[in-house]
């Protein structure tokens, strides 16, 4: 069936089938086609496609009411849903503030740290430290915090530039990851930067605890997480744990900082929690950071649809599902296979440079070769190519460059978490179809280019 122009405004000129329906870890297109959502769309759809219980709740919603403005009412379903949320969330951090997705909760964590400065006399502490690369948002705030050349070069004379640290990608510098010295060599990096920027200028550090597309399911070397913590408290640095791609239970814990028992003062939450159902995201905050901004009169910040009540049943029933499916645990066994088998290509593909991630959060890195772990040719387009070759295969996957968006080709694998040993079995052979056909070319390229 030929697809009909669309009045869209598409990320490239180039559409894709239009989907008829998707139920659990499947999407089928008007054609018929089936495809095995191996990347959850963009790490999103967590519990599947279509569960009949989040159906329910939002029909049963529907029934009540589907708009309730905050400044207005407060609703059952919102207050139900910062409750959990909260209860979820490391101790002291009770305060919740709902968000459509990711950047909102970006840009509300920052905000909210910068008003807790105001009010509490710190008005010089206004820099947000991230690092290089990461993403953390595509508004201009959340964009300024992030490390990906092509996203933010075109729009950095828009923006406030802030400061970046390297992340910690030992398996590029030939640095053990399991040694905890690792770790304090790249937290080292960020008390530098304090100390160069100076301390009474440093707002707060932000950090996916496992990363997400701009470094490939990044899992930081032992020891770092525990000494950004205390590198932060020692300089009254506030500490953002960007969980929205790793967050909701994903990578084995229900948020990703929880691998390492230490909390943030502040996390943004999204794509999985609310799994694709409804636009949802939060922040969530420690009663230490709201307490003074509420008494100052309030967070000056907010979004329309803050809190919609619609959105706010999809998120609830999610993490019912969640909870009563086991889908953490699930998460943290079917993704250990899952793992097994990327290192099984691994074994059979020269330039397979990296597997890595945890639980159903991973992804794979190709390289020219492992010793030097240098970049394939960027004008080969492998992120680009090797997708193309999945989809054609009827498997989804998800790519991005790990090297600043400029060039290594990395691949992110994950499914929902509902996948079982046979959905794990398909995304390996297909992802093995793939990369056999990929093979050649990628070899030809790589013989040019020596």
């Amino acid at each position: 069936m030929t697809t009909p122009e669309s009045h869209l405004f598409y990320l490239s000129s180039a559409q894709r089938p239009q989907l008829a329906q998707a139920r659990g870890v499947y999407m089928w297109d008007v054609d018929g086609k089936r495809y095995l959502d191996g990347s959850s769309g963009a790490m999103v759809s967590n519990i599947g496609h279509s569960h009949p219980h989040v159906q329910d709740a939002l029909r049963r919603q529907i029934e009540k009411y589907t708009f309730g403005y905050r400044l207005h009412f407060q609703t059952e379903v919102s207050e139900a849903l910062a409750t959990k949320t909260a209860a979820l969330s490391p101790e002291g951090m009770e305060k919740v503030f709902f968000v459509s997705g990711g950047s909102e909760a970006v840009e509300s964590a920052i905000k909210l740290a910068r008003q807790w400065a105001v009010v509490t006399g710190q008005e010089s502490r206004w820099k947000v430290i991230s690092r290089y690369p990461s993403y953390h948002g595509c508004t201009l705030g959340a964009l300024a915090l992030t490390g990906y050349d092509p996203l933010t070069a075109p729009f950095a004379p828009m923006m406030q530039a802030m400061p970046k640290v390297p992340a910690p990608t030992a398996y590029l510098d030939g640095l053990n990851p399991a040694d905890p010295a690792t770790g304090v060599h790249y937290a080292a990096m960020l008390e530098a930067q304090i100390l160069a920027e100076g301390p009474e200028s440093v707002l707060a550090f932000i950090v996916e605890p496992i990363g997400g597309a701009a470094t490939g399911a990044l899992v930081p070397p032992a020891g770092y997480m525990q000494a950004v913590r205390d590198i932060c408290t020692r300089h009254g640095v506030l500490l953002i744990h960007d969980e929205v791609m790793c967050g909701g239970g994903r990578t084995g814990r229900f948020f990703g900082a929880e691998h390492w028992d230490v909390a943030p003062d502040i996390l943004a939450l999204s794509k999985g929690f609310g799994a694709g159902y409804a636009p949802l995201g939060a922040m969530v905050a420690h009663q230490r950071i709201v307490a003074p901004v509420q008494a100052a009169g309030g967070f000056l910040h907010g979004f329309t649809y803050a809190g919609n009540p619609l959105a706010c049943a999809a998120g609830l029933a999610v993490l019912e599902v969640i909870e009563a499916e086991g889908l953490v645990a699930r998460a943290a066994r079917i993704g250990a296979l899952l793992k097994d088998g990327l290192k099984g290509l691994m074994a059979r593909y020269d330039f397979i440079g990296d597997v890595r991630g945890e639980g159903l959060l991973l992804a794979f890195e190709l390289v020219t070769d492992r010793a030097s772990m240098a970049p394939l040719p960027p004008a080969l387009n492998a992120y680009l190519e090797l997708v193309e070759l999945a989809y054609a295969e009827g498997l989804i996957i998800y790519s991005r460059r790990t090297r600043g968006g400029r060039a290594g080709d990395h691949f992110l694998v994950c499914p929902p978490m509902i996948a079982d040993e046979t959905h794990i079995t398909e995304i390996i052979d297909k992802l093995g179809t793939a990369l056999e056909r990929f093979a050649p070319r990628l070899r030809a390229a790589v013989a040019a280019a020596a």
